[in-house]
């Protein structure tokens, strides 16, 4: 679900999916082996001590029940520590991805030496952790040595009385000593395999953790597909929170025609990109429906309507690979003509032709060899190829300068002709020939209408408006 994406960072995440699945499975290839062969080896050699004598196998047997105790304590203690570690390693990560990502911003805000003192602080607590580890388990090895002292030297005094009884031989005696011998030597390596195996079952757990978790957003068993849309928009009394008691949306009536344009503005924080995000279901509403082509949309599934939309962020996510590659997300199966027909229509022909590989050049990660009008322009020939009939476009333009304002508009334009458009617009001059124009303040429509009507109103819009083109003027 997005919202587990919401709350939880992507160092935790990686780290689970990356360094638990390696501790995990070369834990248990390593250490599971020996510890099986051991097992089964101490089965044998336990019949071979019942055999030459059931008493002092008894008490052989009795001695290694001491076992359990500190294992246990062990695993709890491990259990603690390690939990505590993960979460500064996964925040390790988190640091090496923020630093990654934001390398340019550390360095024009000459953050070097803060950057490398959370890095140090982190790793520093990550030691005194480990060493917490070493001294809270390293103790289990002698103790199980001293336990496997105490038992030989049990079972020495106990042979010698039953040897003097006449109870058995001091053949069988020899043989219970070596069999025992043989028994509690691989054992007392078992507490270093103990602790390597137990930190792969908690890796094991800690992967399960995520893996266990069931989506919020499900598709029913009776969910329909969603083939075209023909019909309106419906927004009827949705109510919308995010986190639960604290709602962002509240009673949002509103009616988005089949083939017209929308915009939505307001203050920032308003709920304009909520509503953008509850169309495709990226969340559940709280209370309320949403309705598209006259059916709820949780009556429909997530793929089939999501395939009817296409979106265009003002932070438009590029992967590493080439401009046809990334084009290509929009649909798979479109073939070079179609690329360059998107392209063309996002007025990134030309500069595409110009590359030294033309589709096949490869853009870095995050589009990273793009500038910021580039890259949304790649993201708009993306939502070309895609041909959806639902436009949802979240500040596209906003990040730019004039000039590549200019340029991305066009490419807007095109993208919007004959499709039923949803425009978050912060500048008001991008949105004035919308059909409809929706206020959107505090999460409620606090007023509708065209560009005309609105300004007539001298409401909130007319607020807007005013502040906006008097800061222009100045």
């Amino acid at each position: 679900d997005t919202s587990y994406f919401d709350t939880h960072n992507s160092g935790e995440i990686l780290f689970r999916y990356s360094n638990d699945a390696e501790t995990a499975s070369t834990g248990l290839i390593d250490n599971l082996k020996q510890f099986l062969s051991k097992t089964f080896s101490s089965i044998s050699l336990v019949c071979v001590l019942l055999y030459n004598s059931w008493q002092l196998a008894l008490i052989a047997i009795a001695v290694l029940l001491f076992f359990v105790y500190p294992m246990a304590k062990v695993r709890k203690k491990m259990k603690e520590i390690l939990e505590k570690t993960v979460g500064n390693l996964s925040y390790v990560m988190t640091i090496y991805n923020e630093t990654f990502a934001g390398n340019k911003t550390i360095r024009s805000f000459t953050l070097e030496d803060e950057f490398k003192k959370r890095f140090h602080n982190v790793t520093d607590m990550t030691f005194s952790l480990a060493m917490r580890m070493v001294k809270g388990t390293n103790w289990l090895s002698p103790l199980m040595h001293i336990i496997m002292s105490i038992g030989v030297a049990l079972v020495i005094g106990c042979g010698s009385y039953l040897i003097v009884n006449g109870t058995i031989t001091s053949g069988n005696f020899v043989a219970f000593i070596a069999a025992l011998m043989m028994l509690y030597t691989p054992l007392k390596s078992v507490g270093n395999n103990y602790i390597s195996i137990q930190n792969s079952f908690l890796a094991i757990d800690r992967i399960f953790d995520i893996l266990d978790l069931q989506p919020n957003i499900k598709d029913l068993s009776t969910a329909k597909e969603l083939t075209e849309v023909k019909k309106d928009i419906v927004f009827d009394h949705v109510h919308f929170e995010y986190v639960a008691g604290r709602e962002v949306l509240h009673d949002i009536n509103l009616t988005i025609p089949v083939g017209h344009t929308i915009a939505l503005v307001g203050n920032s924080g308003g709920g304009k990109t909520t509503i953008s995000a509850l169309i495709p279901r990226l969340y559940d509403i709280k209370q309320g429906s949403i309705k598209i082509d006259g059916a709820d949309i949780k009556d429909i599934s997530q793929k089939s309507l999501r395939k009817q939309i296409a979106m265009v962020f003002q932070d438009n996510f590029l992967f590493s690979g080439t401009v046809k590659e990334n084009v290509l997300l929009g649909n798979e199966y479109a073939d070079d003509a179609t690329i360059w027909m998107a392209l063309k229509s996002a007025c990134l022909d030309e500069f595409v032709k110009g590359l030294p590989q033309g589709l096949d050049t490869q853009i870095g990660e995050r589009g990273i060899l793009l500038s910021g009008g580039q890259k949304q322009r790649l993201a708009i020939a993306r939502a070309f190829v895609k041909n959806a009939p639902i436009v949802i476009l979240d500040e596209a333009t906003s990040a730019l300068d004039n000039k590549s304002e200019r340029v991305v508009q066009e490419a807007l334009d095109n993208l919007m002709k004959n499709r039923t458009v949803i425009v978050i617009a912060h500048r008001l001059s991008t949105i004035q020939n919308a059909d409809k124009i929706v206020v959107i303040n505090d999460g409620k429509i606090a007023e509708q209408g065209t560009h005309e009507e609105l300004l007539k109103l001298r409401g909130a819009y007319y607020a807007l408006y005013s502040m906006q083109f008097k800061k222009q003027e100045a």
